[in-house]
């Protein structure tokens, strides 16, 4: 991690197998029903709190067992930064290693240097297998951990802790917002933008699509949208362009999260679709991943694949919008998903979507519904962005105070339960 003359006087370098020895205890799952199963799934890359898990009937092969405050670290594609504290009994996946902490080391302070950036390194380079990439404790052991006397090593942690609660918290706040945003949707596509207190008073009507105000339509989506252009890139070879794919799309966030440059005469195959600022792209390869977005102006007049289906509002009939969350509700999702083809590939045409049926309420209605919702959306990329801050600032400190280049008072610490200070 660091030179040992570069390290405060008080710390040591010790090897790995110094302070954490490798837990070999065997289970099969039929023998820990009462228990709980993590997988590598269950493990988010760069945390050290689990969050998720399954359950023994899930599973067939043995297992390997663990208990209250060892380390789970993932050893198949160490690059993944795979490693939690565990906070309870339980099982999980022979591609984890069971590590229990030795005294000279606490053991929250263990489970996030497995996260700094030179224990990655040094695990990844240590890979052997090329479809399925695995380290081992025979060659992590050797890793030189620059260790803090005790008490700096739970000062260390703790500081680490408090990052990491924000960021609870604040992806609690996102998932609220989130859950939040699903029931307003409801609300509106079914009473339209008035208070909840007065949705008894709207008078409603029964379609194919289930309630709606009775002054609404119901109509094919195609009828509010104006068809699209297509070009080949490729017969304007020295052009510039940015090609938005499939995966540019955040699935989470519902937004384009990047793009490609190619100059025409390399352009893909796939990129046809003309786009402009305020154009709706749904996805229709494998459609129940919403994978959809709007446009941003600066992606004005660039190019998208064929995967996608162009939305564009005809102005005079449609808000873009409100199209975008009419689109992006799961139940328009699962509808138009139900049209999908092919097993390996599946995937609906752009008239499934487009022939699909969707509430219709009148253009300043939509106005009100779209301000709305976005400013929900605003809220949770508020949020968003307070969790990437948090995210940078506990990689920040952890190379810092892992390395001493940071120093925490000790009056900081303060006591713990099983190296998770009561977490």
């Amino acid at each position: 991690m660091t030179e040992p003359g570069s390290l405060p006087k008080e710390w040591k370098v010790v090897r790995l197998e110094e302070v954490a020895q490798p837990r070999n205890e065997i289970v099969h799952p039929e023998q820990a029903q009462h228990l709980r199963y993590v997988g590598l799934e269950h493990i988010d890359p760069g945390d050290v709190k689990l969050k998720r898990w399954g359950y023994p009937a899930e599973v067939r092969s043995a297992k390997h067992r663990f208990y209250t405050g060892d380390i789970l670290y993932g050893k198949l594609r160490p690059y993944l930064d795979k490693a939690i504290l565990a906070e309870w009994d339980g099982i999980c996946s022979t591609d984890i290693i069971v590590l229990s902490s030795k005294e000279k080391i606490d053991k929250l302070f263990l489970a996030n240097l497995l996260h700094t950036q030179t224990f990655v390194r040094f695990a990844t380079a240590t890979m052997t297998g090329v479809n399925h990439p695995r380290t081992s404790w025979s060659a992590l052991k050797s890793f030189p951990v620059p260790l803090p006397p005790l008490p700096e090593q739970r000062a260390i942690a703790y500081v680490l802790r408090i990052v990491q609660r924000a960021k609870e918290a604040t992806e609690r706040v996102i998932t609220a917002t989130r859950e939040l945003k699903k029931s307003l949707m409801r609300h509106l596509f079914t009473y339209g933008p008035v208070p909840l207190d007065q949705a008894d008073q709207v008078p409603l009507k029964e379609t194919e699509i289930g309630p709606v105000p009775e002054h609404w339509e119901v109509v094919r989506l195609g009828e509010v949208v104006t068809k699209t252009r297509q070009m080949d890139p490729r017969k304007t070879p020295n052009w510039w362009f940015k090609y938005v794919d499939v995966s540019s799309i955040s699935k989470e966030r519902l937004c384009i999260q990047g793009y490609i440059e190619y100059r025409g005469k390399e352009a893909p195959s796939r990129a046809r679709k003309i786009i402009r600022a305020g154009d709706v792209l749904f996805a229709t390869v494998r459609p129940y991943l919403r994978r959809i977005a709007v446009v941003p102006p600066e992606l004005d007049g660039n190019i998208c694949s064929t995967a996608f289906c162009v939305i564009r509002a005809k102005p005079d009939l449609a808000d873009p919008m409100f199209l975008f969350f009419v689109v992006s509700d799961d139940n328009f999702v699962r509808r138009v998903s139900e049209h999908q083809r092919g097993s390996s590939y599946p995937a609906v045409t752009d008239s499934d979507v487009l022939n699909e049926i969707i509430p219709y309420p009148p253009l300043t209605e939509q106005h009100k519904i779209a301000r709305i919702l976005q400013a929900v959306d605003r809220k949770i990329e508020a949020e968003e962005n307070r969790k990437a801050a948090l995210e940078a600032l506990f990689k920040i400190l952890l190379h810092h105070l892992m390395t001493g280049k940071v120093r925490v008072p000790l009056e900081r610490s303060k006591p713990s339960v099983d190296g998770t200070d009561g977490s």
